[in-house]
């Protein structure tokens, strides 16, 4: 005798009532006959997964990571991009009205650049303001390319020295350059100013200038002082881990290259 429970007639019937159990369709829908699976889309250029480890602290840093940090703090792109344009400003006309375009242009390509950042980490968007995580770094590099097209716009309206107008062109060349890079790869940027500063000294002021009589700013013993400038950025860059040797090398590479914008347009 077979006994029937009730949750069992239950079952049963609802069992019949729904009529013969089909296959539910996947979230792909159905796949005609002789066609292939969807795939998934991968993209040509993966993002790098490279994430700097955060600094050690002054105080518990070793000799070597306070020398790099050093470095790292006094050479800062902001710091070079203000001195080179004030350099390049006082050698274009050999006054202090050189000087003045130099501050001007300094305004748009790096106190503005410095207040986003500084606005950004007081905020808490950023972690620090060498911004070691590339994902953040987009934002504040496409402000400021905005503050750089305007410091161009306006240097060419108000008819400033041509060397100025320049820099600050090659500059922008070089920061959209950079901003390319850094949406899939976190190349130096560090490395990309201190290189391209090189190169500016070395195409206004190296042997080149002189050759062609254009007057040297710079004494010959402070040129070699000069190329030692990347060298030493990214020693400290790579002592305190915040890049590879390929990104250091990159940067330096690009800010060199787009440096030559310089040498044509002034």
């Amino acid at each position: 005798m077979t006994r029937t429970t009730a949750a069992g007639d239950r079952t049963g019937s609802d069992r019949t009532a729904s009529g013969p159990t089909t296959p539910a369709p996947t979230a792909t829908g159905p796949t005609a006959p002789g066609s292939r699976p969807a795939r998934r889309r991968r993209s040509a250029l993966p993002a790098s997964t490279f994430v700097p480890p955060e600094p050690p602290a002054f105080s518990t840093a070793s000799r070597r990571e306070r020398t790099a940090r050093i470095v790292t703090e006094v050479l800062a792109p902001a710091h070079l991009v203000t001195a080179l344009l004030l350099l390049v400003g006082a050698h274009s006309n050999g006054g202090w009205a050189g000087v003045g375009w130099g501050l001007f242009a300094a305004l748009f390509c790096g106190a503005v650049p410095i207040g986003v950042v500084a606005l950004g980490v007081r905020r808490g968007a950023l972690t620090d303001r060498h911004i070691r995580i590339r994902r953040q770094r987009v934002v504040p590099m496409a402000v400021g390319l905005l503050s750089v097209v305007t410091g161009v716009a306006l240097l060419h309206l108000l008819h400033a020295p041509a060397p100025v107008g320049a820099l600050v062109v090659a500059m922008l060349v070089g920061l959209v350059s950079a901003l390319v890079v850094t949406v899939w790869w976190q190349i130096s940027l560090h490395n990309a100013v201190a290189g391209g500063t090189a190169m500016i000294l070395l195409l206004a002021f190296g042997p080149a200038p002189a050759a062609a009589g254009l007057p040297a700013a710079l004494p010959a013993g402070l040129l070699p002082v000069a190329v030692a400038v990347p060298v030493a950025v990214g020693w400290s860059r790579l002592v305190l881990k915040a890049h590879t040797p390929a990104q250091v090398l990159a940067g330096t590479a690009l800010g060199g290259v787009s440096a030559l914008v310089f040498a044509l347009l002034r």
